[in-house]
This record gives C-alpha cells, sequence and structure tokens, in this order.
C-alpha cells in the first residue's frame, strides 16, 4: 500500500520560509510535487525558489507539463508564434505601467501578459495610448476551463469592450509585436495622445514628440503641430 502523501499549502506569502522545510525533506530522501490547481508552477506562480533551492543542492528536477495560459493564449490569439515574450503582471502603479509599455512599444515579439480583471480595462487603455488603439490583441480569460473566452480586436476597441462587458477571472493579454511605422494611424489626436501618455510616464516633452514621430514614421514638425492644436 503506497502511503498516504502529505500536502503543504505553498504560496506567495508562505513561500520563502516553506522553501527550507521542503528543501529538507528531499534531502530526507522523501519526493516533493509542486502542483497547482490552475496555471503552471513557477509562471507567475510560486515554484521558482524551490527549484532553484534543489539545483543548487544537487537534487534532481524534473516537470510534468501540464495547460500553461502563456503558450494556450498565444495558440488561440491567431498571431505570430515563432517569436514572442512574456511579460506576467504589468506594474499596477500607473506611472510604471505607462513606462513599460513606452518600453515595449517597438518590441517586435508578440507579448504575453497576464492582469487581473479589476484591472485590465485600465491595462488595455494604457496599451493602445502607447501601443495604438489599432494594434491587433486578443483578451484570453477561462482559459480551459467551462467560460473560456477569447475576444480579439484592436486594443482601443478591446478596451472599450472591458469597460462595457468587464471580464471576470484568469484573463491572459496577446498583444502584436510591433511591424513599423503606421503612418495611417497619424491623426492629430492619437499623436497627441501619444505624447501625453509619454510626458505621464516620466518622459520630456521634447523626447516625446521625437518618439511619437519615429512610432508613427513622420516628421517631427507634424508631431509638434498635433500637439499645439491640442494644448
Amino acid at each position: 500500500m503506497v502511503p498516504e502523501a502529505a500536502i503543504t499549502s505553498y504560496f506567495e506569502a508562505n513561500e520563502a520560509g516553506r522553501t527550507a522545510t521542503l528543501l529538507e525533506q528531499l534531502y530526507d530522501g522523501k519526493r516533493v510535487a509542486v502542483i497547482t490547481d490552475g496555471g503552471m508552477p513557477s509562471v507567475s506562480d510560486p515554484g521558482f525558489r524551490l527549484v532553484r533551492a534543489a539545483i543548487d543542492a544537487g537534487i534532481h528536477v524534473t516537470c510534468a507539463p501540464g495547460a500553461s495560459a502563456v503558450t494556450t493564449a498565444l495558440a488561440l490569439s491567431g498571431m505570430p508564434c515563432d517569436r514572442f515574450c512574456f511579460e506576467g503582471f504589468a506594474p499596477r502603479k500607473d506611472g510604471e505601467r505607462r513606462r513599460l509599455f513606452r518600453e515595449l512599444a517597438e518590441e517586435r515579439r508578440t507579448m504575453v501578459f497576464f492582469e487581473s480583471p479589476r484591472r485590465v480595462a485600465e491595462t488595455l487603455r494604457a496599451m493602445a495610448e502607447a501601443f495604438g488603439p489599432g494594434r491587433p490583441a486578443a483578451l484570453c480569460r477561462e482559459l480551459t476551463k467551462t467560460h473560456e473566452e477569447v475576444r480579439r480586436g484592436g486594443l482601443g476597441d478591446l478596451a472599450d469592450g472591458a469597460e462595457a462587458d468587464p471580464p471576470r477571472g484568469e484573463i491572459t493579454l496577446v498583444v502584436s509585436g510591433w511591424t513599423g511605422p503606421d503612418a495611417s494611424e497619424a491623426t492629430p489626436e492619437a499623436m497627441a495622445a501619444a505624447v501625453a501618455a509619454l510626458e505621464a510616464a516620466g518622459t520630456d516633452r521634447r523626447t516625446a514628440m521625437k518618439d511619437t514621430a519615429t512610432r508613427f514614421g513622420v516628421p517631427k514638425r507634424v508631431v509638434y503641430d498635433a500637439v499645439l492644436k491640442t494644448d
């Protein structure tokens, strides 16, 4: 008869302390399995500390792969999957979140994010300002579960939809990478909004206008005129 396995809670609040206890059990020859009721251990979930500690201690570690929201959302998004980057949860503070999206505005790989349903609308709105409202994206929720849903469209439309019909459950966002300047979206309103978003993230106006001109593929003078019209 196989002895009943002991179950130990292991989450963000106790991960640091429990890792040492579990490592002692491994030293004693016991087997430890990190299991979640959703998602993949170590990927924006506890697990990394224990894996790292076991590796450093010379203890064998293996993985029985299960469902992962990152790759599942990527496959369902309809966007290029040959090259992608996983960015996890965006910062909660508005300024830090905008700064991150500014840095990623010209990322050419497909991007995957996790987000809370409470913040997804404002995150999508910030993405639309930094990446452009027409940037293709997908909002995926409750993947592999009963209420699975995938909303596809431009970031602006997805932000509107999230505000009008807030999604529930675990959410994964997939955003298309930058494909180069898009002069077709270079309306005065869009360019002025892009400059304002960069300034809100801490960029000085001159640099913000230069970066916006590069993003939209227009001369800096065109951006300058657009900002003047909205001041």
